[in-house]
């Protein structure tokens, strides 16, 4: 014990001053830089784009958001993910897209008696809002692997309690044929890296989608490639690429337009029932990941890097020679 408490023994660790320096670290490779905020982050909150996007959904009533995740075989190498993990991966997110978090009220900012500010937001659905996106989602899974997982946070909020209860009773009493497993959005975000093809078809509120659907493009490799379709019952619908309109890179010919045709033929396959549109359109960006053409976001050694202007050219060109044969 007394040599113990001296710092002897065969096991003790010689004194500092006679231990020999550890060599250096390697200086690791930096990191590339996040992106930063844009200059319409600092204009008041109902001047931003993004409001009149906001405003645009809810005024067509368009609640369905359908944002598939595939990854490409020509681009499962893109992925900054092992190609072990996302070669395969299909994926499709029904989103909320009209209620949620971005359209309750009350909202806005408020100063207590002490001067003290305080924001405040309200997330808050009803009976019907989570029932129509559930049939929705259901319908699409029973035309896919007949899997579909409800993504909430349950455990901590009352909102998605009422989430999780009213999808397993509309998946109980109309679609029993669907395998139907619930997941906190936490361990969904967590699961999409680890395990992306676990998933199939996903329906989730509008925040939680908002985030898992930017996730699941990095899948892909770019948010470059990813479509949606934001649909109604009975009005027209928004396609968009999941990136929006990126004003960052507006006039510099580096967007990549694959997203947009990915979204055209989301339209017509969904909205204009022109299943044969659709094919052109996906099968034109198929040739050209074929032959190698890449915009910067997917380039890499080996392929042909093009501009957005070049790229479209070349995607017009292969839609216009399918449509002769």
């Amino acid at each position: 014990m007394r040599a113990c408490a001296r710092g002897g023994g065969p096991n003790a660790e010689p004194p500092a001053a006679s231990r020999p320096e550890p060599p250096p670290r390697p200086r690791p490779t930096p990191a590339p830089p996040l992106p930063s905020s844009y200059k319409w982050d600092a204009l008041p909150a109902g001047d931003r784009p993004e409001r009149g996007l906001l405003a645009m959904r809810a005024a067509l009533n368009a609640y369905a958001n359908l944002r598939p995740a595939v990854v490409l075989p020509q681009l499962a190498a893109a992925s900054t993910l092992k190609e072990e993990i996302v070669s395969g991966v299909d994926i499709m997110i029904v989103r909320e897209l009209v209620g949620g978090i971005y359209f309750g009220e009350p909202r806005g900012f408020a100063t207590d008696a002490a001067g003290v500010r305080r924001g405040f937001n309200t997330m808050v659905y009803s009976e019907p809002e989570v029932e129509r996106i559930a049939r929705v989602a259901f319908r699409l899974s029973r035309k896919r692997s007949g899997a579909l997982c409800s993504v909430d946070k349950a455990n901590v909020l009352e909102v998605s309690q009422l989430w999780r209860e009213v999808v397993t009773r509309v998946g109980a009493e109309e679609f029993p044929d669907v395998d139907l497993s619930h997941m906190y959005v936490d361990n969904a975000a967590m699961q999409m890296i680890r395990n992306p093809k676990a998933f199939d078809t996903i329906v989730t509120g509008n925040i939680f989608g908002d985030i898992l659907s930017d996730g699941a493009a990095m899948l892909t490799g770019s948010l470059g490639m990813l479509p949606s379709a934001s649909v109604s019952d009975d009005g027209p619908g928004i396609y968009e690429p999941v990136h929006g309109s990126a004003p960052d890179i507006a006039g510099q010919d580096v967007a990549n337009p694959m997203a947009m045709v990915l979204s055209a033929a989301m339209m017509c396959r969904y909205g204009l029932d022109e299943p044969r549109v659709a094919g052109r359109l996906e099968g034109a960006v198929r040739s050209a990941l074929d032959a190698g053409y890449r915009t910067g976001d997917l380039w890499t050694p080996g392929t042909t890097k093009v501009g957005c202007s070049e790229l479209g050219r070349i995607l017009a060109d292969s839609v216009a020679e399918m449509a002769s044969v």
